[in-house]
């Protein structure tokens, strides 16, 4: 993946907030006590919890309260041109939302649909949201009250480590785009109609999967979508690159992911989809471009 060292970058909607104290713990909404920490499952749960909810641990709701910025020498406001990635390398996580947001903030109005910017909050060990307080061990969300995706750079490392995914900046990308996909989804009202949360057939299910697509739309555009001067934010991407974003997307799968943590695999209990599944519907998106090629609802087949 290569990233234009002559692209201008936006910081207005990424938001450094690491090394800031927010919110803590508590229980899932509806009362059920879990702990908001601690383990895969955790984590995957956690963002189901989020997605479908609206809510997180902490009490259901909750206000978004305003955070201080990072100051520190690497923070992400000090990311202004393509340039600044060859001494901080966290620039990369402004390509990939700069790209994100610009590709959508194009198509959605070429679709009839106004876009709404979502802004990208970095964040560690713990925050406060519009659908409570979270903890690192939540992983990357999206939370709709807010409209804000939520990212904590140490989820890298456990999708290598614990999810034994390869990695790589593609990884990371997907990942992002995933978020930026159910933003997407929340714009087109379709988070607020989810009602079965569990199961191989599901909506939870179902929406995870159009998240995956609309990651893959993105991507089969990435390398076209021009920074604030007009120059393509990314440049190349290469096979390699696609894998790993693939091998990412199957790293997630609930049978993947429950094979890891409980030995055995209970369809049931799904959220996300397969690993086969994601694969798929990544590719779907990425071989067509075509958001009409998203549609999970209707598939009679996943």
């Amino acid at each position: 993946m290569k990233f234009n060292p002559d692209a201008d970058l936006d910081t207005s909607g990424v938001e450094d907030t690491r090394g800031s104290s927010g919110g803590g713990g508590g229980l899932l909404p509806g009362g059920m006590g879990i702990p908001v920490g601690g383990g895969i499952g955790g984590i995957i749960l956690l963002i189901v919890i989020v997605l479908l909810s609206g809510g997180l641990p902490g009490g259901g709701g909750g206000t978004e309260e305003p955070a201080a910025r990072n100051t520190a020498p690497g923070n992400l406001d000090s990311c202004k041109t393509g340039r600044d990635l060859e001494v901080n390398k966290d620039c990369r996580f402004v390509f990939y939302q700069n790209s994100i947001q610009n590709f959508w903030a194009a198509e959605l109005p070429r679709r009839g649909k106004k876009y709404i910017p979502a802004p990208m909050r970095v964040f560690s060990n713990s925050v406060n949201t519009g659908c409570g307080a979270a903890s690192a061990a939540v992983g990357p969300f999206y939370c709709p009250p807010d409209k804000r995706v939520y990212l904590e750079l140490g989820f890298f490392r456990t999708l290598q480590t614990e999810l034994g995914a390869k990695g790589g900046d593609f990884a990371e990308a997907y990942v992002v785009a995933h978020e930026y996909g159910h933003h997407v989804q929340n714009l087109y009202g379709i988070l607020g109609q989810i009602k079965s949360r569990q199961g191989p057939s599901s909506d939870a299910v179902r929406s995870e999967l159009q998240a995956d697509c609309l990651a893959g739309i993105w991507t089969n555009h990435a390398t076209t979508v021009p920074g604030q001067n007009g120059k393509p934010l990314i440049t190349e991407l290469t096979e390699d690159d696609i894998s790993r974003g693939l091998d990412a997307a199957a790293s997630v799968g609930d049978d993947r992911i429950q094979e890891k943590t409980q030995g055995q695999v209970n369809p049931e209990s799904f959220s996300h989809g397969t690993a086969e599944q994601r694969m798929k519907w990544f590719k779907v998106g990425m071989d067509s471009g075509d958001m009409t090629r998203c549609d999970t609802w209707s598939a009679s087949t996943l």
